[in-house]
C-alpha cells in the first residue's frame, strides 16, 4: 500500500480505504499470504457507471491495450 500511495501521491490511509471498497464489491479478491495480504482482480466484475454497464473488467483493459497500441492514450 504505501508503494501505491507513493506513485499516486496518496496517503497509505486512502489507498487502505480504496482497496477495502473494492473487496467489499467484490472487485478486488484478498487472501492472507503469511502476514501480508494478497490482490487479484475480479475480471469477471462489471463497471458500474450506466455508459459501461455490462462491460467487465477483462473487456475493458483489452479496450485499453487496443487504445494503446493504436496510439490513442
Amino acid at each position: 500500500m504505501r508503494d501505491i500511495a507513493n506513485r499516486v501521491d496518496i496517503t497509505e490511509r486512502a489507498v487502505a480505504r480504496i482497496i477495502h471498497e473494492l473487496v467489499d464489491e467484490e472487485y478486488l479478491w484478498v487472501t492472507k499470504a503469511g502476514r501480508r495480504n494478497h490482490y487479484e482482480p475480479n475480471l469477471q466484475a462489471t463497471l458500474r457507471h450506466p455508459l459501461e454497464v455490462g462491460v467487465t473488467i477483462t473487456q475493458f483493459l483489452a479496450a485499453f491495450g487496443e487504445a494503446q497500441k493504436a496510439g490513442k492514450v
